[in-house]
């Protein structure tokens, strides 16, 4: 049964991913944006729904630093080894344009998360702030989508599917790659705890990384087939939805003071590794093989010092 959990949830996800990356293609087409610009909100917001229940979770149960730590992790795992590895499997093109704008709202949504560390300031103001932040950049990152319109080189065969079932298709990829990463996680933890791992290894490694899976598999097949705007689009949209839009909304519906020093060390982890990510990025606009070996890199070193710390 552990290994009939493993085996489901790793195929979900598989196939979650590519029916997720069909959906997104064809949803791009259909709305005349680019695949970026979906990365960003429909592919980058609904992956990021297992951080959004764990955080409203935890901050309804009077424990909003695990809200808060939760969101620093992902955000760290996306950064370093989701475009890492995603980087791996194929070279990563990176629009000039579309990089100076949301990497400076990554990068000014990661400086908000580390004030509300440094402050703990966990208001419903906080919240509405953060919001308000999400609403003012999703509006103007889609007035310059489209003005540009969708990749031409992008296959035509996904102009036949209609916008409704463009988006039924992306839905139910996102749905199956939850669903999965589900399934992968919970055997995977039964797993480790039958081989006698310790809990705190399996919350750093196996849950750490499972809130973070469907970003994993929806960018490694989206670089794979061809699409790495929508795997960079994924973290990018990721990394700014779990700071304004889920850290927001915890704030805004369950608000409580935060321990202003316990997550410092982590968002200034999280900081430098939002930095190495866009700096990386601008160089020769594109992320390399090599490059991606220089994002993976730190997070292990990062997940050694978790374990020792």
């Amino acid at each position: 049964m552990l290994f009939l959990t493993l085996a489901a949830g790793l195929a979900l996800l598989i196939l979650g991913g590519e029916v997720l990356l069909r959906g997104a293609v064809a949803l791009s087409l259909r709305l005349g944006l680019s695949p970026l610009f979906v990365g960003l909100t429909v592919v980058g917001f609904g992956t990021s729904t297992p951080e959004l229940f764990t955080s409203l979770q935890a901050a309804y149960s009077g424990a909003p630093d695990i809200a808060l730590g939760n969101v620093i992790g992902s955000n760290i795992a996306n950064a370093l080894l989701i475009l890492g590895a995603a980087a791996l499997m194929a070279p990563i093109v990176v629009r000039r344009a579309a990089l100076l704008r949301d990497g400076a709202a990554v990068m000014l949504a990661t400086l908000a998360c580390l004030g509300l560390a440094m402050t703990g300031s966990f208001t419903r103001l906080s919240g509405v702030l953060l919001l308000a932040g999400l609403v003012a950049y999703l509006v103007y990152a889609w007035k310059t989508e489209a003005a540009e319109g969708p990749d031409p080189e992008l296959e035509n065969g996904a102009r036949t599917l209609s916008p409704v079932a463009a988006f039924a298709l992306t839905a139910v990829g996102i749905a199956l790659t939850l669903l999965g990463a589900r399934f992968l996680v919970s055997g995977a933890v039964d797993l480790a705890t039958t081989l006698g791992v310790s809990e705190a290894v399996i919350g750093l490694t196996i849950v750490a990384v499972g809130t973070s899976l469907p970003e994993l598999v929806t960018s490694i097949m989206a670089a794979r087939k061809g699409q790495p705007e929508l795997a960079l689009g994924n973290v990018l949209g990721s990394n700014i939805y779990n700071i304004l839009g889920i850290l927001g909304a915890t704030a805004l519906l369950a608000p409580a003071p935060l321990d202003a020093t316990a997550m410092i060390p982590d968002a200034m982890v999280m900081l430098a590794a939002t930095a190495l990510m866009l700096f990386l990025a601008t160089t020769g606009w594109r992320i390399t093989r090599k490059e991606g070996v220089a994002l993976v890199a730190p997070y292990a070193a990062y997940i050694v010092w978790l374990g020792a710390a």
